[in-house]
């Protein structure tokens, strides 16, 4: 580990240099690769700059247990100190796990109503409002996309965009099939009711990603948006609709104001969805990792249950149970996240263990 610490030093360090010459501070893609490079290392090495000094003061310590006078006071600073360092130890082997590249984008998500006609539909609205309380909490803001509303209420279908600083690290295991029991208001007998609704999340491609998209690849349609996009946008033919012909993929943005928004939103998202479907692929060829993962991040995995009657949220992966159902649907997502992150960086370190 002390190796591979030095080597991470090292890079720092050196990036540090390379980011006070003339010629990379003139180049800005140079600067701001650099940059994002020496941000990503930057916690492994104020972690190990501790790790360093704490085994400094541990050595001068043992010194200190052969003085008569300072001998007993000596032991009990020996004592935190050691402690200090295991945390330190833990601590340093969760953050030398590889993390995953996207963990610091925006992210995509898309909730579609699926069993249960409208109570999926409201089921649906109900898991777009928890996760936009959630990113309300955490400071980050969102932006709906595309948004087709379900007939009882909530949504059939609905696209957003979180953004946020490692936004996708926290949300990247929510994709799948949710599962609600409770009683619909749309039931008149009172029977209990199971629906799902789908989940898909996805890291935002940003420019530095390299999707090449053939404009001769699209077919880009224009029709009246039936967005909430404000007073205005169902007067005007400014709806887009982008089809990837190569991989039948559809993207469909109306809810910005003008036809020219809601057109560059689209090919932004389009550009995301073809990245995930690079992700995907590369997954499956790899596919020992894709089975250590919390999850495959397929729709029809059914990952988590919200049972209403009980007060009761379980996550099927982890066995994670939280009678907070009330909390988290407003948007109290943190003990099931940090689970999710726990198991995941136990797998790791597990699959790191094995190698």
């Amino acid at each position: 580990m002390i190796e591979r610490l030095e080597t991470t030093l090292a890079k720092y360090e050196q990036l540090q240099e390379e980011l006070t010459k003339p010629d990379v501070l003139s180049d800005i893609k140079k600067t701001r690769e650099y940059s994002k490079e020496m941000a990503s290392l930057e916690d492994i090495v104020n972690c190990y700059k501790k790790y360093k000094k704490v085994l400094e003061e541990i050595e001068s310590t043992k010194e200190m247990l052969k003085d008569k006078e300072l001998g007993e006071m000596a032991k009990e600073e020996l004592k935190s100190l050691e402690a200090e360092k295991t945390n330190l130890d833990s601590e340093l082997e969760i953050l030398l796990i590889p993390k995953d590249p996207n963990d610091g984008k925006n992210v995509v998500i898309e909730i579609r109503g699926a069993a249960g006609g409208d109570e999926a539909n409201i089921f649906a609205g109900d898991l777009f409002r928890m996760y936009t309380r959630y990113a309300e909490k955490k400071g980050f803001s969102y932006q709906i996309y595309n948004s087709v509303d379900g007939t009882a209420g909530g949504y059939s279908q609905i696209e957003f965009i979180i953004k946020g600083s490692n936004a996708y690290s926290l949300l990247k295991y929510e994709s799948g099939s949710h599962r609600v029991q409770r009683v619909p208001v749309t039931e008149s007998n009172g029977r209990l009711q199971t629906s799902t609704a789908t989940v898909l999340v996805m890291p935002e491609a940003d420019d530095d990603i390299d999707i090449e998209i053939n404009p001769s690849d699209l077919r880009i349609d224009i029709y009246r948006s039936s967005g909430c996009g404000g007073q205005g946008v169902n007067t005007t033919d400014s709806a887009v609709r982008i089809t990837h012909l190569p991989t039948n993929t559809v993207v469909t943005c109306q809810n910005e104001r003008s036809q020219i928004q809601n057109k560059e939103q689209a090919m932004k998202v389009l550009k995301t969805r073809l990245y995930e479907l690079e992700l995907q692929k590369q997954l499956e060829e790899t596919g020992a990792e894709r089975r250590s993962k919390i999850g495959t991040g397929d729709r029809a995995e059914k990952i988590r249950t919200y049972n209403y009657p009980q007060n009761r949220v379980t996550d099927h992966r982890i066995g994670f149970t939280t009678k907070n159902l009330d909390r988290v649907m407003d948007g109290d997502l943190e003990d099931i996240i940090n689970a999710l992150v726990q198991e995941d960086q136990r797998r790791k370190l597990e699959g790191e263990t094995e190698e």
